[in-house]
């Protein structure tokens, strides 16, 4: 399913991620305190997330149907198509154009690629 979600809707559901399942009150504390936001404006938020289906609000409690990483791999998918037409080797060169990488970067980054290569192998590329 495709999770098309705004910086205020993800700033909310950042918090959400962390305490839920919450009390809608509660919630509406946190985003006072953490965004500075009004109580019309958490609700507005948490409506417009309800809609969508990536949040449930029911009887005052507040819980995330999708996950933190379903939202993350889908704006991830959904910036590689936009800035880098699709190519994560794009966006890795166009990245290390200005910055460097630590040993244990390279050593993380190498071993994720293992996972997510076909044959999973031990081959480097670093």
């Amino acid at each position: 399913m495709d999770y098309h979600i705004n910086e205020s809707e993800y700033r909310l559901m950042d918090i959400l991620w962390d305490v839920q399942p919450i009390n809608s009150m509660e919630l509406v504390g946190l985003c006072r305190e953490q965004l500075g936001w009004k109580k019309s404006t958490t609700y507005t938020v948490l409506r417009n997330l309800g809609e969508k289906q990536i949040l449930r609000n029911e009887n005052a409690v507040v819980q995330a149907l999708v996950s933190r990483g379903e939202i993350q791999r889908q704006e991830s998918r959904d910036f590689l198509k936009k800035k880098f037409r699709g190519s994560l080797p794009a966006f890795i060169a166009a990245f290390l154009q200005e910055e460097k990488l630590t040993k244990k970067e390279a050593e993380e980054l190498q071993e994720l690629i293992n996972q997510a290569s076909e044959g999973g192998g031990n081959d480097s590329v670093f």
